[in-house]
């Protein structure tokens, strides 16, 4: 029996090699196509990831900001929380204090009666004693006056020459002696200061007292070393505004008269009108005392000028006339 022959089969025959390179030629295809295009999606994405780094960057600087506004407004309220916890404390400490003495006030009561009834009767008595040396004639006593001049005044006018041979020579010893009189009156109601003409040393107080204060009259000291206004070297006018400004029947009020000559001018007309401003009331008393000093400014060759002469003739009259006390210095040295 005769067997048939097996047909032979050739892989590798031409279909065979068709379909292999069309597989390849396929792939080789792709891989140019992805190469191709992988550029423009690497760009596409590289921007899109710059665009979303910034727009991070700037959510994380827009929240560093309003973290630093939390922060500045979290560090005032708790600075107003302090403050406030502070002023809670001092209240209940006011609050504690006040019970306490409320508490006090209410055991001690009866006691702060009887207290303010003894200092009720003590201030009527006070009032009636007061009245009382009011109404009594000035009396000079042997101790009423000081060096010669009498110190009951209540209140106390400075008239000052403020000319130019008082400021060269005199300034010195003329701060010394408005001290001196300030020391023999402890505590008066009132204080003026003008010069002969009859400025004001201070303007706001023209026409009224200045208030006696321990501040003040250092005060007055202070601005007199230099205050030199425009002067005639005549103390009547000064003398004449201080009067007619300030006298009162029921004030006690005594005018210091500092200077150095009177240079022009009738001795006698002064001392008259002087006079008529003046006048003495029922009791025989004026109504301001009139205390003169003379500085010895107007020295030639160890004698005296004639204005200075003419000066202490009317200073000393004037003492005289009015209640007062001429006190005639005789250096200029402070």
């Amino acid at each position: 029996m005769s067997r048939r022959k097996r047909r032979e089969v050739d892989i590798f025959n031409m279909s065979f090699l068709d379909v292999v390179s069309c597989g390849f030629g396929a792939i080789i295809l792709l891989l140019v196509l992805i190469q191709v295009s992988e550029p423009r999606v690497i760009e596409r994405l590289a921007v899109d990831l710059t665009g979303l780094i910034e727009r991070l960057e700037l959510e994380i600087h827009q929240l560093r900001g309003e973290t630093t506004v939390l922060n500045r407004n979290l560090a005032e309220k708790q600075e107003q929380l302090s403050t406030q916890r502070q002023k809670l404390a001092r209240l209940k400490g006011e609050l504690s204090s006040v019970r306490g003495e409320h508490k006090i006030s209410r055991n001690d009561h009866q006691a702060q009666t009887i207290i303010e009834q003894q200092l009720a009767s003590a201030k009527q008595t006070l009032s009636e004693e007061v009245k009382r040396l009011y109404s009594e004639p000035v009396r000079r006593a042997p101790g009423s006056a000081i060096g010669g001049v009498p110190v009951d005044s209540e209140y106390i006018v400075f008239i000052i020459d403020t000319s130019g041979s008082m400021g060269q020579e005199a300034w010195g010893l003329v701060l010394k002696k408005v001290g001196e009189v300030l020391d023999i009156y402890p505590h008066v109601k009132g204080i003026q200061v003008m010069n002969d003409m009859g400025d004001y040393m201070y303007s706001q107080y023209k026409g009224r007292w200045i208030p006696d204060t321990p501040a003040r009259r250092k005060a007055i000291l202070k601005r007199l070393a230099g205050w030199f206004p425009f002067s005639n070297s005549s103390p009547v006018e000064g003398i004449q505004a201080a009067i007619r400004q300030f006298h009162a029947t029921d004030k006690r009020i005594s005018l210091y008269v500092f200077g150095d000559d009177f240079a022009s001018g009738s001795i006698q007309t002064v001392i008259d009108t002087v006079a008529l401003l003046n006048r003495a009331d029922s009791t025989g008393n004026q109504r301001v005392r009139i205390h003169t000093v003379g500085f010895p400014v107007q020295f030639d060759g160890g004698g005296l000028s004639i204005n200075a002469v003419r000066y202490a003739a009317l200073m000393r009259k004037l003492a005289e006339d009015n209640g007062g006390s001429f006190v005639g210095l005789n250096s200029v040295r402070p």
